[in-house]
């Protein structure tokens, strides 16, 4: 084995910074210390067991300075209490209007997703949980419907394990009595329907769809048929009815806890502040309605907090009496976070370091830290900072003469601002993470409501400084479907419409809408976005969008899923940005900083989307659909991220360079991989020390130009 020296050579950098966000998109989150913000993770483990206990609702306000960790400490929540509650994360709510529709999305979204260990999702197992509550009461009540309810289900412990052919006639209907004779009628909403779909969950062939339905997608009559319901959630009262019936539906399983973070970004009030008021107002109505077993966690910064929370009903902030502080973490709390980081790098090494936090050290951990306190995030920073240090000055082969601070006898000086072309550089390491994560949870443009859509696609246009964007081009019920912006270099305004709906008496809706809209002159050219079909011709919807879309200036455009995926890539970026929790090279970002950025790193250029508005040109290296042309896959991502990683790191290992990329481009050889590095070598970007070594010992570093 390699001494620790020879592996910090090779090695990344291990306190590099990632965007907070979802923490459901986390696959491989950053190593966690359990003893850090034990205190908070203790009440709130003790506010969960009392939920459990008296299955009554419970609010708390978890409040952090940014850098705190709040959002890693979300993640960490849900990891540990796993199997004693069912997470939602909620995102940030663009429009108060359409709250409730908002969190019903997203509470489907996270239920759909599968809890670490467990085949099914937190769906399934919260109905099979509920199923058992009522099992139990049935035992001691009434033998004959649980024999009943045993022949429903006794072949679908997994939720979806039947053949839908060979059900038994009425078997639905007899699961729909079942339901409401042990859970009643009396406060559930449309308590047909919604228990007719909670047994439509069972069947492969509907499960999916069921889904759509709950979270509140406005299906079409086919699909309405098939799950034998009359309509969609398409509005506030009918979403605040489906979230209060999984309310009634558990009230005796597990608990349904609510996560709101990131409230820097939610809708605002016309003098710019957030619209705080909108979200105590859900939490006032939820306690009003003593609706059970929901714990929510309303995560914010404090300074926002405290800015903000004055605004709010008194009446409606006491109904959130329990509030959780997360604080700065302790000099020793700070060292187990390094040493933690540190440790998979100590693990390669033969002899083991003497310090758990070699080549830093606890004497300049007290120097830089005087107080002996401070956030996770400057404790992370440091280590950054410092491990670069000490990897250039291996790299130098030990010259100069080591630095004092890194023997404790001095304190570090402050960073010099970092180089534009370094902070580029780890803006599209973390783009390319961040687009991943996406495509990941992504897999259809339906997934995304609409005005959700409408938001990512303004923020984007902000980016790219298109001026005068207005939102609700058109009126009515679907206003938050459009927005208008100044035609670049021209006087004329266009106006955007984005429905995915599969309704076509929405769609006939949003046609009718549009209409006016270019009537009143609101603007001169009108973009329909739309993936999906524009029905039949007999239809009344589809002549109203002939009658706009044939030879005139207006037209449709089809987004494909990518340039979705590039607008909420961005959009997840804004998040971070905005909640104070965006760092790269050591510096945090601002939004008008992260709009410059994504401008000159023409992030957004590859958007086809985008091109389609004349918004942005198509940039010379996009050849489309991932090939060069030529039929062969474009390398040229693969290229820019190697050139991009050097460029963050200084030099590293040619094997862990090479490792690092098969984990971000998986279908790449290694024998592609290698004639990248040659071709940045020729270009006289990047340089590979003792060529002739074998492939192990190879260090590659950034070649600097001299002024």
């Amino acid at each position: 084995m390699a001494s620790i020296d020879e592996v910090i050579k090779k090695s990344l950098n291990p306190f590099e910074n990632h965007a907070a966000g979802n923490f459901w998109l986390e696959q491989e989150p950053p190593p966690t210390v359990e003893s850090i913000h034990q205190k908070p993770l203790t009440q709130i483990k003790s506010v969960l067991a009392e939920v459990t206990q008296d299955h009554q609702t419970r609010s708390l306000i978890l409040y952090g300075d940014a850098g705190t960790g709040k959002t890693h400490f979300l993640g960490q929540l849900k990891q540990q209490l796993n199997d004693q509650a069912f997470f939602i994360y909620v995102e940030p709510f663009s429009q108060s209007d359409r709250i409730w529709q908002h969190i019903l999305r997203y509470t489907v979204d996270s239920l759909v997703n599968a809890p670490a260990g467990q085949a099914d999702s937190q769906l399934i197992l919260w109905l099979k949980s509920s199923l058992s509550t009522i099992e139990k009461g049935l035992k001691s009540e009434q033998q004959s419907l649980l024999e009943r309810i045993k022949g429903i289900f006794g072949q679908t412990k997994t939720g979806t394990g039947r053949d839908p052919a060979k059900q038994p006639l009425g078997e639905r209907q007899l699961f729909i009595d079942i339901l409401k004779k042990t859970i009643g009628t009396t406060g559930i909403y449309n308590a047909n329907e919604f228990f007719g779909v909670l047994y439509d969950l069972t069947n492969p062939d509907l499960y999916y769809l069921a889904c759509e339905w709950l979270k509140g997608d406005d299906l079409d009559e086919e699909s309405l048929k098939k799950l034998k319901v009359k309509q969609s959630i398409d509005d506030e009262d009918k979403a605040r009815g489906i979230l209060g019936n999984f309310s009634k539906a558990s009230a005796k399983t597990q608990p349904i806890v609510l996560c709101f973070d990131q409230l820097d970004s939610i809708a605002r009030l016309p003098d710019g502040s957030i619209d705080l008021q909108a979200l105590f107002n859900v939490n006032s109505m939820i306690y009003n309605g003593r609706w059970k077993n929901f714990l929510i966690i309303i995560s914010i910064r404090t300074e926002n907090w405290y800015n903000n929370s004055k605004r709010v009903h008194p009446s409606d902030i006491d109904k959130a009496s329990i509030r959780i502080p997360l604080k700065r973490i302790t000099l020793e709390e700070g060292e187990t976070l390094l040493a933690s980081r540190l440790y998979p790098l100590h693990n390669q090494a033969n002899p083991k370091p003497v310090s758990p936090i070699y080549p830093l050290n606890k004497q300049v951990l007290e120097k830089v830290f005087p107080s002996r306190k401070a956030t996770p995030r400057d404790f992370l920073t440091l280590g950054k900072q410092l491990f670069h240090d000490y990897k250039k000055w291996l790299f130098r082969d030990k010259q100069p003469p080591k630095p004092k601070w890194f023997d404790g006898g001095a304190t570090p000086p402050p960073p010099p601002p970092p180089p534009e072309d370094k902070i580029k550089a780890e803006f599209e390491l973390l783009w390319q993470q961040e687009y991943q994560k996406v495509q990941g949870k992504n897999t259809k443009i339906i997934l995304l409501a609409a005005p959700d859509l409408i938001r990512m696609l303004q923020q984007a246009l902000e980016a790219l400084q298109v001026q005068e964007i207005k939102l609700k081009l058109i009126s009515g019920k679907y206003a938050s479907y459009s927005l208008s912006y100044q035609q670049p270099s021209k006087r004329e305004r266009v106006g955007i419409v984005w429905t995915e709906d599969s309704n076509m008496n929405s769609f006939f809706n949003i046609m009718n809408a549009c209409q006016k809209a270019i009537q009143q002159n609101l603007c001169q050219t009108l973009y329909l976005i739309r993936a999906g079909n524009v029905g039949k011709p007999n239809l009344v919807g589809n002549q109203i969008y002939q009658q706009i879309f044939t030879n005139t200036n207006h037209r449709h455009i089809k987004p494909n899923l990518s340039s979705v995926h590039y607008l909420a890539t961005y959009h997840s970026f804004v998040n971070s940005v905005e909640a104070n929790e965006l760092v790269l090279a050591s510096k945090t970002i601002t939004l008008q900083e992260l709009q410059t950025l994504v401008r000159e790193c023409n992030l957004l250029h590859k958007c086809t989307f985008l091109q389609d508005l004349r918004i942005v040109s198509k940039t010379s290296d996009d050849k489309g659909n991932g090939n060069d042309g030529n039929g062969r896959n474009d390398l040229q991502p693969v290229k820019n991220f190697i050139f991009n990683l050097v460029k963050t790191q200084g030099f590293m290992g040619v094997m862990t360079l090479i490792k690092e990329i098969n984990a971000q481009f998986t279908l790449v050889k290694d024998s592609e991989i290698k004639q990248l590095i040659q071709e940045l070598c020729q270009e006289q970007k990047v340089k590979i020390f003792d060529p002739k070594a074998k492939l192990q010992d190879q260090l590659i570093c950034l070649v600097t130009k001299k002024k």
